[in-house]
């Protein structure tokens, strides 16, 4: 999918339902970095190798897991309320399983949950063409189990050039 569609169909819609001060080109070049890197925005479930019929714990554009991510998200104290906002405005039930199944089927609602997740570092979200404090806010928050810093220049250029 197309960056610009990404933005239009999820992005967008997602930080609309997210108070003003959430609302940024820099949050919009870590959401779109993060989902390239991710899912390059074709994958909703994670992707078991060698099994092309299995799903893998993580669900949805940004690849968040039941017990990670959307527990984080809807627990954390910097979070928790505008989660329940957003699960309302989604007609999904906040907690745990109904949001990890619906992000698999919900872009906005994975974008939004994306957001939140950057929302909860206590740090400020990193300047415009900050590459590497990108990828630390990325290691720091989303706390991949394999990550690609080599595809993660390409993916944060990407990212910046469209926004």
């Amino acid at each position: 999918m197309k960056l610009s569609e990404v933005i239009k169909t999820a992005v967008e819609p997602a930080l609309s339902l997210l108070p003003e001060r959430m609302r940024s080109k820099e949050a919009s070049v870590m959401l779109l970095a993060i989902g390239l890197q991710e899912s390059r925005f074709v994958h909703t479930y994670q992707i078991v190798q060698g099994k092309p019929d299995a799903k893998g714990p993580a669900r949805g554009w940004w690849q968040f897991e039941r017990m990670g991510g959307v527990h984080g998200v809807l627990n954390h104290a910097a979070s928790k309320h505008h989660a329940l906002a957003v699960c309302r405005a989604r007609d999904v039930e906040p907690n745990a399983r109904d949001v990890w199944e619906q992000l698999e089927h919900d872009q906005v609602l994975a974008a939004a949950f994306a957001r939140l997740l950057l929302w909860t570092d206590p740090r400020s979200l990193p300047r415009l063409g900050d590459e590497q404090g990108a990828w630390d806010l990325y290691m720091r928050v989303w706390r991949p189990g394999k990550p690609h810093l080599r595809t993660w220049a390409a993916c944060y250029a990407d990212a910046l050039k469209e926004v």
